[in-house]
């Protein structure tokens, strides 16, 4: 998993693939792959990914980088790399 630790909390490197059926983690090898329901339009997809990864980790989620791409970096403030790992391992299934 492309996880590190920096001082204001988790940089997270996803994939993201839009206009799936529902929102799911899943763990691809050392990818973590994020299927969105949303279309890829206006910012829609980033939104949806900040907005359920900020409910499922109980934390303040930002996107770092991949504004316009499917290749994302997210920072989760205040978070410990173990944490987020154990959570994103449980949903990943």
């Amino acid at each position: 998993m492309k996880i590190a630790e920096t001082e204001d909390g988790v940089v997270l490197e996803v994939f993201v693939r839009p206009r799936a059926k529902n929102f799911r983690i899943v763990a691809d090898g050392d990818e973590i792959v994020i299927f969105c329901e949303e279309e890829p339009i206006k910012g829609k997809v980033n939104k949806e990914i900040v907005r359920e990864l900020s409910k499922l980790l109980h934390r303040k989620v930002e996107l770092l980088s991949g504004f316009t791409s499917k290749q994302k970096r997210l920072l989760i403030r205040d978070a410990g790399k173990s944490e987020i790992e154990r959570v994103l391992l449980e949903q990943a299934g």
